[in-house]
């Protein structure tokens, strides 16, 4: 992946509706080719799907959480990640070392709904704790920048 690819995807991240022609003319490229590189980046799974940002608390959904999770076994494996799956509320799930065996992100209506997702944690296998954050606001979410800035210059 070299420069123009990682352009490519800044600008894609930003708006994913612009035209190859929009595009190309950013990165110094013809419409085909950048039709092309995007393709690749597709076929590669480097853009993994295009999507719409949705206002959570516009849709209902405007009660966050971070859920640690603890466990007596390792909860790596797919029966983990179907289980988990399955809760729909619940938008990311990760293994993590530390504290916790997993961290997941529920989105709720309420926090009622969110103390039955809780409670339906507790029916996945293995799991024997959570320890819950609530979000009272967010200053922002932030894309990967696939430009690769460093913090350390």
């Amino acid at each position: 992946m070299d420069n123009i690819d990682r352009e490519l995807l800044a600008l894609l991240q930003a708006d994913a509706t612009q035209s190859y022609a929009a595009l190309g003319e950013a990165v110094g490229l013809s419409s085909g080719a950048t039709h092309e590189r995007v393709r690749k980046l597709r076929l590669r799974g480097v853009i993994r799907r295009t999507s719409v940002d949705v206002d959570p608390a516009a849709v209902g959904k405007g009660v966050a959480a971070f859920v640690m999770i603890d466990a007596n076994a390792w909860m790596g494996g797919e029966e983990t990640a179907a289980a988990l799956a399955a809760l729909p509320w619940i938008e990311e799930a990760h293994i993590v070392a530390g504290a916790a065996t997993l961290l997941v992100k529920v989105r709720t209506s309420s926090t009622e709904d969110l103390q039955a997702v809780l409670r339906r944690l507790y029916e996945v296998p293995g799991v024997t704790g959570t320890r819950t954050v609530v979000v009272l606001e967010t200053f922002f979410e932030r894309p990967l920048d696939p430009r690769g800035d460093s913090p350390r210059g």
